[in-house]
């Protein structure tokens, strides 16, 4: 039998050991929710230029026209390719060539979250639609996006941010901004800080969206 002096010690690890069970009882949750949504249809392909392709479960197949696309899907593009997905009823997503995107969650026009690995994406949403949150993450930070038309990909040498329409928080490098219509920001490298809101060129512009179009 524990002395009276050693009980308040045993104490303190009773607590961490209920703190490390819930965490753990959390993640499993976690684990089995992810699981549950992956494989649900998230939207399907609208168009296909040159070559662009999904994969999930170490298993890859070809996008063509009218191809569904799922929550977990690995998509990308070939060089010089372009794809464009509906997702939902009132989002596209257009990648460009060399791109790579994941649908990490996504609920039809409730808001999702994406993971941008590389090459140039525009995210468009149709005006006048009810805000969802979604939320696209890459390398070169976070992009918070409500209601809006924006792109996101390499620019001028660098990772930009521009907003078409709407409103996007850019948070990377410690620092967040806030873009509106017309605006964007450049980040120079992974972990550097998004440049102060600047409105763009026409040419810049253009090159932009021509990159995913």
């Amino acid at each position: 039998m524990p002395r009276n002096d050693d009980r308040g010690s045993l104490r303190p690890l009773h607590r961490r050991s209920f703190v490390r069970a819930a965490m753990a009882a959390v993640a499993v949750l976690v684990a089995r929710k992810a699981r549950a949504e992956a494989g649900q249809r998230a939207g399907a392909v609208e168009l296909v230029k040159g070559e662009a392709f999904a994969e999930a479960s170490a298993a890859r197949r070809t996008l063509d026209r009218d191809a569904p696309v799922f929550i977990g899907d690995h998509c990308g593009t070939g060089p010089d390719s372009r794809l464009v997905m509906q997702l939902g009823g009132t989002t596209r997503v257009n990648l460009g060539e060399k791109a790579r995107i994941t649908i990490d969650r996504y609920l039809m026009d409730m808001g999702g979250e994406f993971t941008l690995q590389s090459g140039p994406m525009l995210f468009d949403r149709a005006a006048g639609t009810k805000p969802s949150p979604v939320h696209i993450r890459s390398s070169f930070g976070l992009i918070a996006v409500r209601g809006t038309r924006f792109f996101a990909g390499p620019s001028n040498g660098v990772f930009g941010v521009f907003v078409e329409r709407g409103t996007v928080s850019v948070a990377a490098g410690g620092r967040r901004v806030t873009l509106r219509s017309g605006e964007g920001t450049d980040i120079r490298r992974p972990g550097a800080a998004p440049t102060p809101p600047k409105r763009w060129g026409d040419g810049r512009i253009r090159e932009a969206l021509a990159s995913v179009s």
